[in-house]
């Protein structure tokens, strides 16, 4: 008699079923790997804050998010917090950092290339945006306010400032932006070498538009800190385009 029995599954099917699930597990790492890059490159992308010239609106080892598409398109504005890289030298030189092994570097460079780490971003400076192109930007008026463009603007609620002082800013300074330039400063304005602070430098403490990565929108973390980046609009609303 001839039995019935289904015959068994061979060893190489199983093999090759292996195979084929790990090609595809492959194929959705290296996709999702080019999403995120191309999402960190063009879209949107995340820093940590590492000093204090930002505070009270952005605390030391906060992490934010970075729009870097939406000024592709409507560029910048008074009042935007930037991310930009150093204009050339504004941050002193980095300390050699002590070597690590090969499989930690490795790692480090694949978390950077899709956005999850932060490496560089201490190439990097965020300050919040006083002067645009043409602008004509003058400390301080017999109040201590910045004027722009001839009109004084209010900025006491976001600078930090030792109490009792309300001046804008402790360094006298008129300029009048370049174009494709912008006039950048903290908002701890004791604590933040800013523009103020480099104009004996080539660049005269200005930033190139194309040095500028994009908007801090969104705080991270920590999470009783997460919330929107406030531009405070209505500081420069008076505010008249440059002559």
């Amino acid at each position: 008699m001839t039995s019935d029995a289904p015959a068994a599954v061979q060893p190489p099917q199983r093999r090759r079923g292996a195979l084929v699930f790990l090609r595809d597990v492959l194929v959705i790492i290296v996709i999702a790997a080019l999403v995120s890059f191309v999402v960190k490159t063009f879209v949107v992308r995340s820093f940590y804050i590492p000093s204090g010239s930002m505070e009270r609106t952005l605390l030391v080892n906060d992490r934010i998010l970075v729009d870097e598409l939406t000024p592709r398109f409507t560029g910048y504005d008074r009042g935007d917090v930037v991310v930009f890289k150093d204009p050339g030298g504004w941050l002193p030189p980095a300390p050699q950092r002590p070597a690590r092994p090969p499989l930690v570097e490795a790692v480090d460079w694949a978390l950077t290339f899709v956005g999850i780490s932060t490496t560089d971003a201490q190439d990097h400076l965020v300050k919040r945006v006083i002067g645009m192109p043409g602008d004509h930007v003058v400390c301080c008026n017999a109040l201590g306010q910045i004027t722009v463009n001839d009109t004084p603007i209010n900025e006491l609620g976001y600078l930090n400032l030792p109490e009792g002082d309300t001046a804008a800013s402790d360094i006298e300074f008129d300029v009048t932006v370049p174009e494709d330039r912008i006039w950048v400063m903290g908002d701890n304005r004791d604590r933040s070498q800013d523009s103020r602070a480099h104009q004996e430098l080539p660049g005269g403490g200005f930033v190139p538009l194309e040095n500028v990565v994009g908007r801090a929108f969104l705080t991270t973390w920590p999470l009783d800190r997460f919330g929107s980046v406030d531009t405070h609009d209505d500081v420069f609303r008076a505010v008249p385009a440059p002559e």
